[in-house]
């Protein structure tokens, strides 16, 4: 079936390119075999908006945006042919960060809306995610709704979340067989900490992981040798700080398409040790007290 676009909003699940109801006409959608892997957009993008709309960015099927950060993912995973069915998942998430990640909350139980239908109805198909920073909490939020096994794999790119509230996710049903990687890098230090001055006095999930899930550091030398002998090549570090290298640095979606797309996909283990990555040796020191202000959308992307 290649790639479809379903938005979350006050309507509820609706196909992007209708605004009609998506879940009565899913079984159809969902014909065929392989995987369905629903890709997950994070902060300042909202569907349909001229300027901010995810479709046209990094859940387009082409990548001819002139954003610098605007890879497409379906391209990349394989998404916009036959086989597996890819399904870009798009929420309201502009506004403050306050306003998104509440957002993000109930877009989390409209995803679980949706992987229960999908496996209702084509239940011989498992279903992946992929989501990027406040996406991981709309994945996390969908978890603790959802049967054991619903979701059949979960990769979460520099994830914006509680920390309690992701690790309770992880323990719930479905999140027990979720497959769930984090995939983290201290290049993220910076947005990690402007998370906790917006949930103050709240852990936030770090480059460390979460309990109980897997964390795949593409900062440290030992995992990107490990990746290059499974015949998945990472490019280095090449920025002190970046909250997009979860998905630009070259070689990451070939190793994400291999866990996700795949009819038989890589296992987890065969990741291998992930190691202890070393110190930065030069930490920032421009965080922002707790209680300062955050970006609003208009300015942060």
């Amino acid at each position: 079936m290649g790639l479809v676009r379903i938005d979350a909003g006050p309507q509820g699940l609706t196909w992007h390119d209708t605004g009609q109801p998506a879940l009565p006409g899913l079984a159809r959608t969902a014909r065929g075999t392989g995987p369905v892997v629903i890709m997950i957009h994070g902060f300042t993008f909202a569907p349909g908006d001229p300027r901010h709309c995810p479709h046209r960015h990094i859940l387009s099927d082409h990548d001819r945006h002139p954003c610098w950060k605007a890879a497409s993912w379906p391209r990349a995973l394989g998404l916009t042919g036959d086989g597996a069915l890819g399904i870009a998942f798009g929420w309201q998430a502009r506004g403050t960060i306050w306003q998104a990640y509440t957002e993000a909350g109930r877009a989390g139980l409209a995803l679980a809306r949706l992987i229960a239908e999908l496996r209702r109805v084509a239940p011989e198909r498992p279903v992946r995610l992929i989501a990027h920073s406040l996406g991981a909490r709309v994945a996390l939020s969908a978890l603790p709704h959802l049967a054991r096994g619903a979701v059949d794999r979960t990769l979460l790119l520099t994830p914006a979340e509680r920390l309690d509230l992701a690790s309770a996710a992880l323990a719930s049903e479905a999140g027990r067989s979720a497959g769930v990687v984090t995939v983290a890098s201290s290049e993220n230090r910076l947005y990690e900490q402007l998370l906790r001055a917006a949930l103050p006095a709240t852990p936030v999930v770090t480059a460390e992981g979460i309990p109980g899930g897997r964390t795949l550091r593409i900062d440290d030398d030992v995992t990107l040798g490990a990746l290059a002998r499974l015949g998945h090549p990472v490019a280095p570090r090449s920025r002190r700080s970046c909250h997009w290298s979860s998905y630009l640095r070259p070689g990451l979606f070939d190793l994400y398409r291999a866990l996700l797309s795949a009819e038989t996909p890589l296992p987890l283990a065969a990741l291998g040790p992930v190691g202890t990555p070393e110190t930065d040796p030069q930490p920032l020191h421009i965080w922002p007290a707790p209680g300062r202000a955050i970006p609003s959308a208009a300015h942060a992307s």
